[in-house]
């Protein structure tokens, strides 16, 4: 069976990318920074510790394991952060690597991030770019350099423009964990207004999306969504009804940013057309599993 090398597979969304990518017919290489020790073992899928910042370590990993293709998704989120730039200078240096071993196809994780969010909607994959963010720029950078280097060289890559997940495994931080951690703890779940529209995806379904693109040959940018955007006060509203806690729910409590882009929402012609893909949760089953992950993560917590 033919290998992929999964990097970032336990992170919110690489853990979900394994079974899709097994059930493509993958063995998946399973790259993790943490230990390897306690990951469940499967048929078709094997462990590999690495910590892509380091010098060289790129380099070694695909000479242990000698991938067809590859699956980059590792990236520590840090919207100010200089590490940023440290997982632009890696995620070359394994492009690199891979393409020099022999690597025959690749796709990487880009982001919505790396669009002018204030201009024309919904952003298509040619929509202008201006990154507001040190994430979004380093991405943008990135996937310039992977699109370059796919056109000079004929390796087959593909930039996966991921664009508003939700779902298992979500930083509690971020909107939707937030809002359902509360509500399960029987707590106030204070937001903005709601009022901006959002493209958001539920993260089985962009695992999906991603191990059908690894699988096919398409190249270039790829807007990764749910094509359909939503105010964010309906995606909450769906989490409280629910759990009927609407009246846990204070829209309004948390003051928006004046230049908070009213409305992202992505054009997903490529993905529908070309990789002809749809997504399969709609947001309501979305919560509802998102919910009951949550409450058994609240649980095993608590006991």
């Amino acid at each position: 069976m033919p290998t992929i090398l999964l990097t970032g597979a336990t992170g919110f969304i690489g853990r979900h990318c394994v079974e899709p990518l097994r059930q493509r017919g993958w063995d998946v290489i399973a790259v993790t920074s943490g230990d390897i020790s306690p990951m469940p073992e499967a048929e078709g899928v094997s462990w590999e510790q690495a910590d892509l910042l380091a010098p060289g370590e790129a380099a070694r990993l695909v000479k242990r394991t000698s991938p067809e293709s590859l699956l980059h998704l590792a990236w520590k989120l840090a919207a100010g952060s200089t590490d940023n730039y440290h997982w632009t200078r890696a995620s070359l240096e394994l492009l690199l690597a891979f393409a020099e071993a022999g690597g025959r196809r690749a796709v990487l994780a880009g982001s919505c991030a790396e669009y002018d969010w204030m201009g024309p909607q919904p952003l298509a994959e040619g929509s202008s770019r201006r990154p507001a963010t040190n994430y979004g720029l380093c991405k943008n950078a990135l996937g310039e350099l992977v699109e370059s280097f796919r056109l000079e060289t004929g390796l087959s890559a593909a930039w996966a423009r991921l664009f508003f997940l939700y779902g298992p495994g979500e930083a509690p931080g971020r909107l939707v964990a937030s809002v359902v951690r509360s509500l399960l703890a029987g707590e106030e779940a204070k937001t903005s207004h709601g009022a901006q529209l959002r493209d958001y995806l539920y993260v089985e379904d962009a695992a999906d999306a991603l191990a059908a693109l690894v699988s096919s040959e398409v190249e270039g940018p790829i807007n990764v969504a749910a094509g359909a955007s939503i105010r964010l006060k309906q995606l909450i509203s769906r989490a409280a009804s629910q759990l009927d806690a609407e009246g846990l729910v204070r829209l309004g409590a948390i003051e928006a940013h004046p230049e908070e882009a009213p409305e992202v929402s992505a054009e997903v012609d490529r993905l529908r057309s070309e990789l002809v893909w749809q997504p399969r949760f709609s947001h309501s089953e979305g919560m509802a599993r998102t919910i009951e992950w949550w409450r058994a993560k609240m649980e095993e917590t608590d006991s």
